[in-house]
This record gives C-alpha cells, structure tokens and sequence, in this order.
C-alpha cells in the first residue's frame, strides 16, 4: 500500500515562490505516477502537474512557464516548485499516485488510488 505525505505549503505574497514535497512509501516508486491536484473552496479538484514512471512532465495550461514538477528517485520524492504565485493559485494542494495510469488519462483525479492528506497554499498580500 502507497503512502503519500505533502509538505511545503503556507502563505505567500502574491509573486512569491513555495516548493512542495511529496513523499512516497510503502510501494515502488520508480513505477509510480505522481501528479499534483488542487481545489479551491467550492471549486472542482483541478490537475496542476504530472510526472510518469517515465519521468515525462506535464502541466496545466494555467501552470506551464511558472511552476515544475521533478522527482528524486533516491528519496521517494516529488516536488512542486511553484513561482510567480498569484491569488487563483490558492488552494489546497493534493499529491496522488498510481502505478496504472496512462497517458490520456493522467490529468483526471479519479484514475488515481493513492492520495496525500493535502497542504494548503495561500497566495495574498
């Protein structure tokens, strides 16, 4: 059984930056995909990032250019580094895992078993 921890959330000044971690255990990393999804008070969980087992990237439109997702195979860790923040970008930020999603599926929350309890970012002066 996977488990996954977030950490690195808090409030930052509008342009600021934050990194998040994700930390993975019980499982095979090296297999996993690991994506980042968000939700906003009253708003649908959104996708943010993805890293495959392939280490292939992908991004939201709404995030590409400003934040990047990366992964150390040696600490069972996926990060989200997040700069130019700005007031949409607040929300509670959620990693998920699963060995077992393809491609064009990786963008939608449900297709993934394993989750994070969440962090909280809060972009505002």
């Amino acid at each position: 059984q996977v488990q996954l921890a977030e950490s690195g959330g808090g409030l930052v000044q509008p342009g600021g930056s934050l990194r998040l971690s994700c930390a993975a255990s019980g499982g095979s990393f090296s297999r996993l995909t690991i994506a980042w999804f968000r939700q906003a008070p009253g708003k649908e969980r959104e996708f943010v990032a993805a890293t495959r087992w392939t280490k292939t990237t992908h991004y939201a439109d709404s995030v590409k250019g400003r934040f990047t997702i990366s992964r150390d195979s040696a600490k069972n860790t996926v990060y989200l580094q997040m700069n130019s923040l700005q007031p949409d970008d607040t929300a509670v930020y959620y990693c998920a895992g699963d060995t077992g999603v393809i491609l064009s599926s990786l963008r939608d929350h449900v297709h993934y078993d394993y989750w994070g309890q969440g962090t909280q970012v809060t972009v505002s002066l």
